[in-house]
């Protein structure tokens, strides 16, 4: 029974993949499509934050302040 429910599953996670075609791949690669649309806006926002909060970094790097990583 699990072997079914497994394969049910498996066909439909590949049925969801779609192939994107040369031509649609301009409209996907659009501005407002990125995950930070205006580079300069966050960086600002960046600024400000890190300001407000006495410290740097931290948006993309995992670690703790404490020191201990």
């Amino acid at each position: 029974m699990k072997s079914v429910v497994a394969s049910a599953l498996m066909l439909a996670l590949l049925g969801g993949c779609a192939e994107v075609k040369p031509w649609q791949r301009g409209e996907l690669a659009r501005s407002e499509m990125a995950f930070v649309p205006d580079a300069m806006e966050a960086s600002l926002a960046d600024h400000i934050y890190f300001s407000k909060e006495a410290s740097s970094g931290g948006t993309s790097v995992g670690g703790g302040g404490c020191g201990c990583n």
